[in-house]
């Protein structure tokens, strides 16, 4: 009984990164994405998101042991190993994916309030000044507790597949009989998710968290489990919010444009308890990924510049990494706020987004994981990198053909 509970203080102690690079994907763009991929095409498309969640586990595991080992984020490692120059252009694909998607994030909180009554010009300077403070002035101990009880949300994700009544037959098969794309908006519902699943900004986030959290390698065992966890609630998330779209919205040829949609389509459909806690769902989901999207490009931003920072360090001592939060929360929550601003829009669009600068991030991440001096023992191996190329290659040939589909 002993050695069960120092075995689960341990653990505890290690979670976080995994666990919040996780679940910060099922965000209001990845609900509304994987809300549309059920809406539009049912139970189909189902094994796009469970091999995405696969590819989660294996970049996410691959991010954290490289923070783990090196004792740098990502962008700092690429930095040192390749030059500013290459550095530069990764810091810029993240800075533009984390930016859109944390409007993104924002435009959750606005379609998620107005469900409840409340206006964007209300729920939005709240949640950034709330966010804001939440980070900005907090010790790294309570902010992430603050984050972990947050994501708990996510169960009503959960709870609305189940209320809906799926056919789980078919959700079945859709998860392990793959059908390809074959119409331009599949292929783009099909990237989008990729994109949303695998997101840059995680890859980058939960490197640097290791780091700040001051993992060792005595850890890394406990933190794959970590990984493995976080990674799989996304996909598992993931899954409900799909069959439960399939089940009412696809069922019944109803077309949505957004997560909040779908909630408000929900309730007729499934009852006022699943749309409602698909709605609180959306807040939840939209309030823990503004806290963490705006921390990512913190760190990516100061280990480019060379600047230690850590969420117990005081402003004089991490300027950059302050500002930047500060910056990007506003940036983010200012675009939502413009009269007419495309909400949809955004929420898809910086998905697809997503996947595409996610290439160039995922050949510099298996490039440094590959290097011995850096990484040791602890380095990519040849057949880990057979599981990484074909990783990487399968995004492409997604990219790809939605790249022809928009040509045509």
């Amino acid at each position: 009984m002993n050695r069960r509970r120092l075995a689960l203080g341990a653990l505890l102690a290690v979670v976080g990164p995994g666990l919040l690079a996780g679940l910060s994907d099922d965000d209001p763009a990845g609900i509304t994405t994987y809300s549309v991929l059920g809406a539009e095409h049912g139970y189909t498309f189902l094994w796009v998101l469970a091999l995405s969640t696969v590819a989660l586990i294996v970049f996410h595991g691959l991010g954290a042991r490289m923070g783990v080992v090196t004792g740098q984020g990502l962008i700092g490692l690429v930095r040192q190993r390749f030059g500013v120059g290459p550095a530069g252009i990764a810091l810029v694909a993240l800075i533009i994916a984390n930016v859109g998607t944390t409007c993104a994030e924002f435009a959750g909180i606005a379609a998620g309030g107005e469900l409840f009554g409340i206006p964007r010009a209300v729920s939005v300077p709240i949640a950034a000044v709330g966010v804001s403070a939440l980070v900005l002035r907090g010790s790294f101990h309570r902010i992430e507790h603050v984050l972990i009880a947050v994501s708990a949300i996510f169960v009503t994700y959960v709870a609305s597949g189940i209320l809906a009544h799926p056919d789980w037959g078919a959700a079945a098969r859709g998860l392990v009989v793959p059908t390809l794309p074959t119409t331009p908006d599949a292929i783009v519902i099909v990237t989008a998710t990729l994109g949303t699943t695998l997101a840059p900004w995680g890859l980058s986030f939960i490197q640097s968290y290791a780091v700040d959290k001051k993992l060792r390698l005595s850890d890394l065992p406990l933190e794959r489990i970590d990984v493995v966890t976080g990674a799989t609630l996304t996909g598992i998330i993931g899954f409900f919010v799909v069959v439960a779209c399939a089940a009412t919205l696809g069922r019944n040829g109803q077309p949505i444009d957004s997560a909040a949609d779908a909630a408000r389509a929900l309730e007729p459909l499934a009852g006022d308890l699943a749309g409602t806690l698909f709605g609180i769902g959306l807040v939840g989901a939209a309030l823990l990924a503004a806290s963490i999207l705006p921390l990512s490009t913190a760190y990516s931003v100061s280990e480019y510049l060379g600047v230690e920072a850590a969420l117990d360090d005081r402003f004089g001592d991490a300027r950059p990494f302050y500002v930047t939060y500060a910056v990007v929360t506003a940036v983010a929550a200012a675009v939502i706020l413009l009269p007419g601003a495309p909400l949809v829009t955004i929420l898809v669009a910086t998905q697809v987004l997503n996947a595409v600068l996610l290439v160039p991030l995922l050949v510099f991440m298996v490039r440094v994981g590959r290097d011995a001096e850096l990484m040791g023992p602890h380095r990519i191996t040849d057949l880990g990198l057979i599981v990484y190329v074909i990783t990487i290659t399968l995004i492409v040939v997604c990219v790809g053909a939605l790249a022809a589909a928009t040509l045509m």
